[in-house]
């Protein structure tokens, strides 16, 4: 597991690079004399080269090459973050935001496929929840840490710790990784063939959905809060925090979990019930006191980053070594494409005069969207075809499974 940890670092470093830009937006603006609509753009840049590039280069990436996809994305997400931070210019920056999003793309796809090649099939859910554990972590400590560091030495050291964070894991990696398993040659076709598979299509479809609800709603979470249905809220960042810690928790203790129940997607059914119902009673308790909103809240955190686990889990078995790293790339392009629209719903919706207060129902409805489509696609998909076992694969070093 202590390999499995080492890539945990990579992906706090995605975690905190990913999110932190946000709260980063007002003084790199006046920095480059910019309004915040054109410098919010770093935003969308990162996030459509990390949709659309991640499964593209998962897909072209030979499955015996997986060692080599970890150390090069994550070169090029140092290498980009560090350019980031030189930027001379609103337009250079963009231009490194969207590299550092292919990097950050694909090395987290490949890095839950490398996790699960390093531990027994019995461990295969908790060495998956350390790279969550790590994304989720490097949202909730990383975030306030970058803007903390910014406030007192600038935007640019924000970036260059996380320039510094993805060079410890790259030579970590580069220093301690061994030739990862691969399975049999599978042509550039079979791989592409993942797209169509039904139930890599429900599964996807299902993180889809749970990521407009849940990220696209936490997008708006102070505005929501602020509203008088809400309580009110002047201060959102106790409600930040418990989101965040929730989901810390979530995303690390639903690994044990998986490893336990015969039927992941039974819990996964389970975590969507929960959201579901976190997102619909948010409303009506803060209405009695803001401080029951902390809560579902917390819930509402813990089972959004927690479902990534059992659906990458799903998706591994899905595919084995054919189309494993291809699968979960798609996956995480949902999350990401997830979150920008129901962000962008959320705007809609706020332009249209709708109270903030309604957002939470709506974000309820996807939620359950969600679960419908996991009671019904995903097991209908699994029944029509039964799980592909993966290849048979050299064995792991005996060093490499501590």
């Amino acid at each position: 597991m202590k390999l499995v940890y080492l890539l945990g670092v990579g992906a706090f470093a995605l975690g905190l690079d990913a999110y932190v830009t946000a709260g980063l937006l007002p003084v790199i603006a006046d920095d480059f004399n910019a309004s915040v609509s054109a410098t919010g753009q770093m935003v969308t840049t990162f996030t459509l080269a990390y949709a659309i590039a991640s499964p593209i280069f998962a897909t072209l990436l030979s499955a015996s090459r997986v060692r080599t996809g970890l150390l090069a994305s994550l070169a090029v997400f140092a290498l980009a973050n560090a350019g980031s931070a030189l930027s001379g210019s609103l337009g250079v920056l963009l231009v490194t935001r969207a590299f550092a999003g292919v990097g950050a793309g694909l090395y987290l796809a490949l890095a839950a496929s490398a996790a699960a090649s390093l531990v027994d099939d019995k461990r295969r859910g908790r060495a998956l929840a350390v790279i969550m554990g790590g994304m989720s972590s490097g949202t909730v400590i990383g975030v306030p840490l970058g803007v903390f560091i910014a406030e007192h030495t600038g935007w640019r050291s924000t970036l260059w710790l996380v320039t510094a964070l993805g060079l410890v894991s790259f030579v970590g990696l580069a220093l301690r990784l061994p030739p990862l398993p691969a399975g049999e040659s599978v042509s550039l076709r079979q791989r592409a063939q993942v797209v169509t598979d039904p139930r890599v299509a429900s599964i996807v479809g299902v993180s889809f959905l749970a990521a407009v609800a849940s990220l696209g709603l936490y997008t708006y979470i102070a505005p929501v809060m602020e509203t008088g249905a809400m309580g009110g809220v002047d201060n959102i960042t106790p409600y930040l925090w418990a989101w965040g810690i929730g989901g810390v928790l979530g995303s690390v203790l639903v690994g044990p979990l998986v490893d336990r129940v015969r039927r992941p997607q039974t819990l996964v059914v389970g975590i969507l019930a929960l959201l579901t119902l976190a997102l619909l009673v948010l409303r009506p308790v803060s209405g009695v006191t803001p401080l029951f909103a902390l809560l579902p809240i917390a819930v509402w955190g813990a089972v959004g980053w927690a479902l990534q686990v059992p659906q990458q889990n799903d998706l591994l078995q899905a595919r084995g070594e054919r189309g494993g790293p291809v699968a979960v790339a798609l996956n995480e392009s949902a999350l990401y494409l997830g979150s920008a629209i129901g962000s962008g719903l959320g705007g809609v919706a706020f332009s249209l005069g709708w109270s903030g207060a309604v957002l939470p129902l709506c974000a309820a409805g996807a939620a359950f969207l969600a679960l419908l489509l996991q009671v019904t696609g995903v097991r209908a998909a699994t029944k029509r075809r039964p799980v592909e076992a993966p290849e048979p694969a050299a064995p792991v070093p005996a060093d490499t499974r501590t």
